[in-house]
């Protein structure tokens, strides 16, 4: 089978709602979230933007378990019926639920290839058991990556970039209905940046996955997401497609410093401009000119 072919096999599993209800959580007793509501549908990108320190990574950490709340609600849904995130085993729950996390440490004497079949962990079952799809999945998840030249590399020889796309296959390689990711850009350039959007969005609108990420880049979260939710000091301040979302008035308000926004007139997409003092002053000098 060509790359082409592989790139192009169907996922196994199909995405999931999950949903988050009452989200609270304090660190050293204070509140960082409060309150906080999300929902992640299938086939659909939903983006947590916001000020840093506004509780973003916080909700996408509780979201798939790995942060402990004060109070919280999860509920996770297949179309037929609705489960108990909570009461789901860790095993159970990763077979639905994905997080690529910032900062994961790099791997010493394994290869690439060895890392993106960690992925499968939560398939294996107790003592090791087989997995007979795990060959497949994980070979699907190098060329959605791009990385079945590096598959028999070292992985502590990859630049950031090459090892947080394989961090990423590595996520896709757990087949799960649920993608999370926390900040998936850092580290990688221009053009890793454009093609991991697009991914995202082929897993929402080819897989039916459900993908929640974080990003720092308002004009990267207009382009990929159905749904944005706006974060300010713990709170959702607002969730809702882009363009309801990311007004010049509420993102100036979020974020303490002008931002404008208009649409690009060759892509039809909403961007976003801050208006930084020397931008405000270049401004000035225009209209006296």
């Amino acid at each position: 089978m060509s790359p082409g072919e592989e790139t192009t096999e169907p996922c196994r599993s199909r995405g999931h709602a999950l949903t988050a209800r009452n989200v609270t959580v304090s660190y050293d007793g204070t509140d960082v979230v409060h309150d906080a509501a999300l929902a992640l549908r299938p086939g659909q990108v939903t983006a947590l933007v916001g000020p840093n320190g506004s509780g973003k990574s916080s909700l996408l950490r509780t979201l798939a378990r790995l942060q402990r709340a004060r109070t919280a609600t999860l509920t996770l849904g297949d179309g037929t019926a609705d489960t108990d995130g909570l009461a789901l085993t860790a095993r159970a729950f990763s077979r639905r639920v994905a997080l690529l996390t910032q900062g994961r440490p790099t791997p010493s004497g394994l290869t690439v290839r060895d890392v993106v079949e960690f992925g499968r962990f939560p398939h294996r079952g107790r003592w090791g058991r087989t997995d007979p799809d795990a060959a497949a999945a994980v070979r699907r998840a190098l060329a959605l990556t791009d990385l079945e030249a590096l598959a028999d590399r070292g992985a502590d020889h990859l630049s950031g970039g090459q090892l947080q796309r394989v961090w990423l296959a590595g996520c896709l390689a757990q087949d799960t209905g649920v993608l999370l990711l926390d900040e998936p850009t850092t580290y990688l350039d221009l053009r890793y940046q454009v093609e991991l959007l697009d991914l995202i969005r082929d897993l929402a609108d080819d897989h039916g996955i459900a993908v929640g990420v974080v990003l720092h880049d308002l004009d990267q979260a207009a382009a990929v997401a159905d749904r944005i939710a706006l974060l300010h000091a713990g709170r959702v301040v607002a969730d809702g497609p882009p363009g309801d979302v990311l007004t010049a008035e509420r993102l100036t308000a979020t974020y303490g410093i002008r931002i404008d926004v208009d649409t690009d007139p060759l892509t039809g997409r909403l961007r976003t401009r801050a208006i930084g003092r020397h931008h405000a002053r270049t401004e000035r000098l225009s209209t006296t000119s």
